[in-house]
């Protein structure tokens, strides 16, 4: 008698480290700029970025990037609620998009 044997392989598809957890001098310009582009869907390069990590009661790494044009809807009035765009990961895990207390 026959047994078919089934075997399954996993691969790793991304085996980069995401971008805030690595040095900051490891990280090239060009990474920065494609990184900004694909996370604020603008198509300028930022004009600058901030990129840290923080270590006491708290720890955390963090990456700041201040675009090179104001939004246009900037001065629009407090009727429309402002999107911050900061994301929140714990443990490298995705949690919360839009987070109010921040």
């Amino acid at each position: 008698k026959k047994v078919k044997q089934v075997t399954k392989s996993w691969a790793h598809l991304n085996e980069q480290k995401p971008i805030w957890m690595r040095k900051p001098e490891d990280v090239s310009d060009a990474e920065y700029a494609s990184f900004y582009k694909a996370l604020s869907n603008d198509w300028e390069e930022h004009l600058a970025v901030k990129h840290f990590s923080v270590e006491g009661q708290l720890e955390f790494r963090a990456v700041l990037f201040f675009p090179k044009r104001a939004p246009f809807d900037m001065f629009e009035g407090a009727n429309k609620k402002k999107h911050n765009s900061i994301k929140l990961y714990v443990r490298r895990v995705f949690i919360m998009d839009n987070c109010e207390d921040l």
